[in-house]
């Protein structure tokens, strides 16, 4: 029985399981990352009312109106490319000429914004223009039927607003959609049993885009334990929530085409990532910041819930958390020269790295470090089904959402507690309500939050001795939601007021 795992073919025997064929692949998935199976392909394609046109200033995406001006579209395609702009206002941009056999009136009509109208031009239909509708105005094209208008402008609306005189056409393409009838299975289950022709496909593969390095680390931080959790699908994309809500500056623009990578930068879902299985225009919320460069079939498998293995190039460069010599090592190896700050004994970790971003290292081939000894470092463990909401929040205040160390600026120390007021205030925006709070005794070494009943709302507290009334917040315990404890306690024991601790988020 032949198969093929990520494209290489392998016999098996044919009692072959999942299993089999990824010992023999050497492909091991994430641990909870489902394999997509196809187990056979049949696709049609299905017609469209749906055209590109490429203009000299980017694509614009029309779709036809159902009607007799359709006929004309249709007989006109071909002189529609290379046609020029002979005019463009505030109100309307028009292509042209190219010779038509319609008739036309001399009436005035009402035009909405988008619509796409065909014109004679001085009331000669040898003079025909493509007319685009930028502004809700009042006009005589010289048009037949229901006013000219023919279709309307479904993608490309920036580029529209962008085109000039003397700007051209430059080529129409009709938009073919494929129906999917393949027979596909997406699965963790090891002990499937395989049949002959079956494609495996274990992960997908993105290439970022050295023009958007804030965005490709974003993706980077949302990808760096190995895998894209796919929370919502469509019929042109994935996304994953993974960081949801966290701010991003907008990079890099282009037509979001199938396979490209997508990060959300404002508006509704600030945050999201996403991956395209459909062509679609660019948006000025979406950044680009990278390609699928292998494995797209394991993207158009995923469903809502499903974990994907995914394999990103370059490896990211993050040293925080990492010993200072063994982090040398790596960027000696990358032929990264490097610049260290603060300790450098033997036990020293390293807390920050300037440039942040892979790109940026990459490009620059230097990066400066900051280390501290080991011993001031704490590791923590945090407890994401108990107290989500607070961890969102905190992982937000602390950085811990994209690195794996974050600081907290002590605020105050007293007896057994310590609190942190973070350097980031985002309490105005973060909700904070009652969550996990305890219900017995404290345990020493518990990390807590207050909560929305606090005086002193979004402080972080811990706790190195058992309490009975107050949690580590310093608050009673309805103020108090416990999202965590330290791991390594006896870190905290000459820590003063005004210095900063550096936590190390350890993951199960």
């Amino acid at each position: 029985m032949r198969v093929t795992v990520d494209g290489e073919s392998m016999d098996l025997a044919a009692s072959a399981t999942l299993g089999d064929a990824l010992a023999m692949a050497g492909s091991k998935p994430v641990e909870g990352a489902v394999v997509g199976i196809v187990m056979g392909r049949g696709e049609k394609s299905k017609e469209t009312a749906s055209y590109w046109l490429n203009s000299t200033k980017g694509k614009i995406r029309i779709e036809l109106i159902n009607g007799d001006l359709q006929r004309i579209w249709h007989e006109s395609v071909g002189e529609i490319k290379g046609s020029e702009a002979r005019w463009a206002s505030t109100d309307s941009v028009a292509f042209g000429p190219f010779k038509t056999i319609m008739e036309w009136g001399r009436d005035a009509h009402e035009y909405n914004r988008w619509e796409v109208v065909l014109g004679a031009v001085g009331f000669e239909a040898d003079k025909t223009h493509l007319i685009f509708v930028r502004k809700r105005h009042t006009a005589a094209y010289g048009v037949a039927g229901n006013r000219g208008v023919f279709a309307h402008v479904v993608g490309g609306k920036n580029t529209l607003d962008r085109l000039e005189r003397g700007d051209k056409i430059l080529g129409v393409e009709p938009i073919v959609e494929w129906e999917d009838l393949t027979e596909k299975l997406a699965t963790t289950d090891m002990s499937t049993a395989l049949s002959e022709g079956m494609e495996i496909f274990t992960r997908f593969e993105v290439d970022l885009m050295e023009d958007a390095p804030a965005g490709a680390e974003f993706f980077l931080a949302s990808a760096r334990n190995g895998t894209f959790r796919t929370d919502s699908t469509s019929s042109s994309y994935i996304s994953s929530d993974r960081l949801l809500t966290e701010r991003i500056g907008f990079e890099h623009r282009e037509p979001r085409l199938e396979g490209t990578v997508t990060v959300r930068t404002s508006g509704r879902g600030l945050g999201r990532i996403f991956v395209y299985k459909a062509d679609r225009t660019s948006n000025p919320g979406h950044s680009v910041v990278g390609r699928v460069t292998a494995g797209l079939d394991m993207v158009k498998l995923a469903s809502p819930g499903h974990l994907l293995t995914v394999k990103v190039r370059p490896k990211r460069i993050m040293l925080m958390g990492e010993n200072l010599h063994k982090a040398l090592d790596t960027l000696k190896d990358r032929e990264i020269t490097s610049e260290v700050e603060g300790y450098q004994g033997d036990d020293a970790v390293v807390i920050k790295q300037e440039p942040g971003t892979t790109m940026e290292v990459l490009r620059d081939k230097k990066v400066k470090l900051s280390a501290i000894p080991a011993d001031h470092l704490i590791s923590i463990e945090l407890f994401d089904s108990q107290a989500p909401k607070t961890l969102d929040y905190f992982r937000h205040v602390t950085g811990l959402k994209e690195r794996p160390v974050g600081p907290l600026p002590i605020y105050f120390v007293y007896e057994n507690t310590f609190l942190f007021k973070p350097a980031i205030e985002a309490t105005s925006y973060k909700e904070l309500l009652p969550e996990n709070k305890p219900q017995g005794p404290v345990p020493a070494g518990s990390i807590a939050v207050s909560n929305s009943v606090a005086k002193r709302i979004g402080l972080v507290g811990i706790k190195t001795a058992d309490d009975r009334r107050y949690g580590p917040s310093g608050e009673k315990f309805e103020a108090t939601n416990i999202i965590g404890r330290v791991l390594e306690p006896g870190k905290l024991k000459n820590v003063k007021e005004g210095e900063t601790v550096y936590v190390l988020e350890v993951r199960p």
